[in-house]
């Protein structure tokens, strides 16, 4: 039951992060980079808080400092995320950001000698092309969004893998509790080093920054986060990529943006790759054993 239940969570986690990419467009109208993350990250922080104060009581040496990684990875990967969508748009915004899952493989063979099979070498070559159909122009050269957004993915890879480490020793909400008081100290810190404490409280402003808050970090992290507790990092890898279907669909739904060949093919190629250095075709196998 509860495999059914991390399953649900991380399809929910999935759905709103694409919304927030739309989102995330629409708050930058507004506000700069570094104010819509320190203001997602305070209300995540805030309402994570109040909701799960007594927990609070129990928190180790061991989850604080589990818990400020967790924010330190968070904070980078979206900085570079946000601020790399004011150059490019939100659905190759998007589907690049999804490249993380197939970089977690190279984070466990770098860092702690994993095995890397072939699977997940063809993956991560296939991505890359995919990358590169999706991103690069005629000329060859490549947009400064798109290359911030590349490092993001690099960011929630480390985010990804050191959750599905740390979920396992730690208790998960008060893991999400740390990395989002993290994530706002730096934000505010950030916020305050660059002179931009001049915030507007105009509705068209504040609501998707208040959805970014309350949904895309405050429910979705603590959804991601409780929900690999439950359920394998591989099925895990895999329902969160779809995060990019949401993401091209709502941008193209909701912003009227245009669904290209070259990036419907770029797409494709990168969620093939996904899917290969995760399953590793393990479903075939089964069909040719029926």
């Amino acid at each position: 039951m509860k495999n059914y239940l991390g399953e649900i969570g991380l399809v929910i986690t999935a759905i709103i992060w694409g919304s927030g990419f739309v989102a995330s467009a629409v708050a930058l109208e507004h506000y700069t980079p570094y104010q819509i993350l320190a203001g997602r990250f305070l209300i995540g922080a805030v309402l994570l808080s109040l909701f799960f104060y007594k927990r609070l009581k129990q928190i180790k040496k061991s989850t604080l400092l589990k818990g400020a990684i967790l924010g330190g990875f968070l904070y980078v990967a979206f900085i570079l995320q946000t601020v790399g969508l004011e150059y490019t748009t939100p659905s190759k915004n998007a589907f690049l950001t999804a490249v993380n899952v197939v970089i977690v493989p190279f984070i466990g063979y770098v860092l702690y000698k994993r095995k890397m099979d072939m699977f997940e070498l063809f993956g991560a070559i296939i991505a890359l092309i995919g990358v590169a159909v999706l991103s690069l122009q005629l000329s060859s050269d490549i947009n400064i969004g798109d290359m911030l957004t590349l490092a993001c993915a690099v960011g929630f890879a480390f985010h990804i893998f050191y959750t599905a480490k740390y979920v396992k020793e730690e208790d998960p909400v008060l893991l999400a509790i740390i990395q989002m008081v993290v994530a706002a100290l730096i934000s505010w810190i950030v916020v305050f080093f660059k002179g931009e404490t001049s915030f507007t409280f105009a509705s068209e402003g504040m609501l998707p920054l208040i959805y970014l808050g309350i949904f895309s970090t405050t429910i979705a992290y603590l959804l991601q986060t409780v929900a690999q507790k439950y359920i394998s990092e591989t099925k895990a890898a895999i329902i969160l990529s779809t995060e990019s279907f949401w993401g091209m669909a709502f941008s193209v739904i909701i912003l009227s943006e245009i669904m290209t060949t070259r990036m419907a093919i770029g797409a494709v190629l990168i969620l093939f790759a996904i899917i290969l250095s995760e399953t590793k075709l393990g479903f075939l196998k089964k069909q040719k054993l029926i």
